[in-house]
């Protein structure tokens, strides 16, 4: 984990780098709690990249599961509210900002953008590995281990962007359209975790208390970081005052 634990590090300098220009060069300012959000994700982040200091034994299903939540739930919550596409186009050369606003607006960005297809990609990544043969894979594969390691830190902070990410995205949906969305997510979730307690399709060959304690940690972590997810979203919400004749 050296490579990415590197590249969080350079990301981080850029982040700071960022706020520092922007504080005492450009005279501008910029949110502590932004900084604050991203050290903690950044921090979380980093804790989950190395699983042999969260207390469990390596193997345990609890550690993977416990990984999991911090790659892909909780680090992409800090991560993305810190802002850092804001800071970049407020940060960077025009010329760099312009062309971050057209990548914004390509089409294929717009679908990634929508939603329904980050809940897609979030939830369907967790199913595809705890109810098919890919947890066994990758637990054999250095590589995809890899990658399916970024593909929960990217889903996640794809997830969190578009439901309450403080950043530009294109074509972003109501609050009250994220909020069902996000109800169907905390459903989703939690019947994944029922199912990967009682054991329903489950091909992981791990002793059946590590695999409750698993799922508990799915469920309970899960339901915390959609309540943050809300609260974050809701707490931008300005609903538009109704005009009377």
């Amino acid at each position: 984990m050296a490579l990415p634990l590197v590249l969080l590090g350079l990301l981080t300098l850029l982040y700071v780098g960022g706020v520092v220009y922007q504080t005492r060069v450009a005279r501008r300012g910029w949110s502590r709690w932004r900084t604050a959000a991203w050290g903690a994700g950044a921090a979380v982040l980093a804790l989950g990249l190395m699983p042999q200091y969260l207390p469990f034994p390596a193997g345990d299903f609890r550690q993977h599961m416990l990984q999991h939540m911090l790659l892909g739930m909780l680090a992409p919550l800090g991560l993305v509210m810190a802002a850092p596409i804001t800071l970049t186009l407020r940060t960077a050369p025009a010329p760099f900002g312009r062309a971050i606003v057209r990548v914004l607006r390509w089409r294929p960005i717009r679908l990634w953008a929508n939603p329904v297809t980050a809940l897609v990609l979030n939830l369907g990544g967790m199913a595809g590995l705890y109810f098919t043969p890919l947890y066994m894979a990758m637990m054999t594969h250095a590589v995809l281990h890899y990658l399916v390691h970024f593909h929960f830190v990217a889903a996640g902070c794809l997830y969190v962007w578009v439901i309450a990410g403080p950043d530009p995205a294109p074509h972003r949906l109501s609050v009250p359209a994220r909020l069902v969305v996000l109800g169907a997510a905390v459903v989703i979730h939690a019947i994944m975790a029922q199912m990967l307690y009682a054991g329903w399709f489950v091909t992981i060959p791990v002793p059946p208390h590590q695999l409750r304690r698993g799922a508990e940690l799915m469920y309970y972590g899960g339901d915390i970081t959609e309540m943050l997810l809300a609260l974050a979203m809701v707490s931008s919400w300005r609903p538009r005052g109704r005009r009377f004749s």
